[in-house]
């Protein structure tokens, strides 16, 4: 039997569903991305102050473009939140929350990588990050994306234990399946195969072709088919992503049978509560 057999029926009678995914991410006080759209690297062990400030414009300016964007397509998605992000930037995540986005946990900030942690401290900053977005929102997060989608072998465990439903480190499927371990089950979904900041330094309308090549193959084969579309609030949020994120939920939302779905609505169709 094919995956695709073994997954459940869409609701609706929808073909393919659609994860519009965003990652709200922050990294240490005087840490900078280890990427950027600049052509000129700084000596190692330099404060770079650009790369600093392009990296906060994430939570000042561009997540809240993004709501924007989504809201004019009425598009609800899934926002993995750093929790240094949710600390520095409480009246966005906040926002997210009350315009009915899911807000996942993805770890304290981007530097903090999980396999260069003992497990102590991977668990612990796992809680910690459920707890600072419940702190804000109310809301008990119900999934886990890891930095650079870097696990080690307790992370799965440790999510589960934690009462989430879902983690997102995992690329050895299309579809979202059930993984059992020893705290209970959660649903693995794959994290995107060409995410926004892979044209930084190329043209924005790759980012448009290449989602909608993938919409068209799948739409026209495989039902049913899932796609994570997935952004950075600090590049995705900058007019020239978001003109690209605007234009493919454009033409994808002008199928019929697409179903917009956040990761847990997702992980809850794959694996029903009981």
């Amino acid at each position: 039997m094919s995956a695709a057999e073994k997954f459940p029926s869409l609701p609706n009678g929808a073909r393919i569903a659609v994860l519009v995914t965003v990652m709200f991410e922050s990294f240490s006080e005087g840490k900078a991305p280890p990427y950027s759209p600049m052509t000129t690297a700084l000596k190692p062990g330099t404060r770079d102050l650009l790369g600093i400030s392009w990296a906060r414009y994430g939570g000042k300016t561009g997540i809240w473009r993004i709501m924007r964007v989504l809201d004019d397509f009425a598009v609800r998605g899934t926002v993995c939140v750093s929790g240094k992000a949710a600390e520095d930037f409480p009246e966005a995540t906040k926002a997210l929350h009350e315009k009915g986005h899911e807000l996942a946990c993805h770890s304290y900030t981007q530097d903090l990588i999980l396999p260069y942690l003992e497990p102590n401290e991977e668990r612990d900053v796992i809680r910690r990050c459920g707890r600072i977005l419940q702190n804000i929102t109310g809301a008990k997060p119900a999934g886990w994306f890891s930095p650079v989608a870097a696990p080690t072998e307790d992370t799965a465990e440790f999510v589960a234990a934690e009462g989430f439903i879902w983690h997102g480190d995992y690329n050895d499927a299309d579809l979202p399946y059930v993984l059992q371990t020893p705290k209970g089950p959660l649903v693995a979904i794959a994290h995107s195969d060409f995410t926004d900041n892979r044209v930084l330094r190329g043209s924005p309308r790759d980012f448009y072709q290449v989602y909608k090549d993938t919409f068209d193959f799948l739409y026209r084969g495989e039902s049913p088919a899932v796609i994570n579309l997935t952004v950075h609030a600090h590049f995705g949020g900058r007019p020239m992503m978001s003109a690209m994120l605007a234009e493919i939920l454009r033409y994808m939302t002008g199928f019929s049978g697409v179903w917009f779905a956040r990761h847990d609505e997702i992980a809850r169709l794959v694996f029903p509560p009981s």
